[in-house]
Parts: structure tokens; C-alpha cells; sequence
């Protein structure tokens, strides 16, 4: 390629940009985040605590009930945790009535997640919870904040997890749905 031919196509080389000065901590939006969170799950919290349980076991709960049916394995990927760190909740769950374990159809080693009447109760108790504050903050941002929230969420995700988030959260709404 001629050098008039990769100057009209914007390849010619450029000098290097100078190095990027260390961004300083945006800790406003830091903190916020933090206290968000803290209050976010404070809620559940205190129910979660009534029956021994602790935020592990309500991300479980969470989504098992958006995803029945799902496999132990797909729950690992989605919370990032050991199969150790897993069994203990699971087995707390299962133990107490919230959740059953199945045999797949087509693979009997496999094992199947849902949870029963007592677990879908108990989730929906605490994504009403959670949902009140969200609705709160909403009207406070008026409207379009729905959107604007979700936008930056989705952003806050590393950008290589995000279709698949946005996948996996379409599925469970496409579950509830049916059911």
C-alpha cells in the first residue's frame, strides 16, 4: 500500500500518545457503591439471619428460583465460587426444605436445581425487599432512570462477561414467564 493510500485509510503512523497519567480515584462513586450495596442487601439480611442464613445462601436461592431447573454446574460459573463453598449452602437448603436436587433426564449425574414452594416463597420475600428500594430510587431519578441504571450496570460488568450476563438474565425472565 502506497503511503498516500494508507494516509487516506488513517493508517500512517502516529507519534505514541504520552503515557496516561494514573486516573485518581473516582471515590465518590466508590463509596456510594459500597453503601449501596450494604444497604441493598441489609434488607435480606435481617430475614436471611432469622433462619441462620447469610448472603451465600440468598444469591443461591436467587438463582435457583430465576433459573429452574439449572445445573450445579452453571450456579459454580454464575457466583464464581468452589464446588466446597457451593456444597455447604446448598446442602443447608436442601436440608431445610428450600431447594431439591434432581437427576438430569438425559444425564443422571448431573444435578438439577429448583426450588420448592418454601424456597420461591422465601425468594420472592426478598426480591420484594429489594425491589421497593429500587423503586425508590427510581422515582426519586425520574424518569428514564430504569434504563440509565441498568446501562451502567451493564457497563460496570467486565466487558468480556456482559452478552453472556445480558443472556442469562433474559433466559430466567423467559423461565418466569412461562411459569
Amino acid at each position: 500500500m502506497s503511503a498516500k493510500t494508507a494516509a487516506a485509510a488513517g493508517l500512517t503512523e502516529r507519534p505514541a500518545a504520552p503515557a496516561a497519567a494514573p486516573a485518581q480515584p473516582i471515590w465518590d462513586i466508590i463509596e456510594l457503591l459500597f453503601f449501596a450495596y450494604r444497604d441493598f442487601v441489609g434488607d435480606p439480611d435481617e430475614v436471611l439471619s432469622k433462619l441462620a442464613f447469610g448472603r451465600a445462601h440468598h444469591r443461591v436461592l436467587h438463582f435457583v428460583n430465576r433459573n429452574p431447573g439449572m445445573k450445579v454446574a452453571d450456579l459454580l460459573e454464575i457466583l464464581n465460587i468452589t464446588k466446597q463453598s457451593l456444597g455447604r449452602v446448598l446442602k443447608q437448603l436442601v436440608d431445610q426444605g428450600f431447594v431439591v436436587q434432581k437427576e438430569g433426564a438425559q444425564d443422571r449425574r448431573q444435578r438439577l436445581l429448583f426450588v420448592t414452594p418454601k424456597g420461591e416463597a422465601l425468594a420472592l420475600k426478598l426480591a420484594v425487599l429489594q425491589t421497593e428500594r429500587i423503586t425508590r430510587a427510581f422515582s426519586e431519578l425520574g424518569p428514564g432512570a430504569h434504563e440509565a441504571a441498568r446501562r451502567f450496570l451493564t457497563a460496570m460488568i467486565d466487558s468480556d462477561n456482559r452478552e453472556g450476563v445480558l443472556r442469562q438474565i433474559a433466559r430466567a425472565d423467559h423461565a418466569k414467564a412461562r411459569s
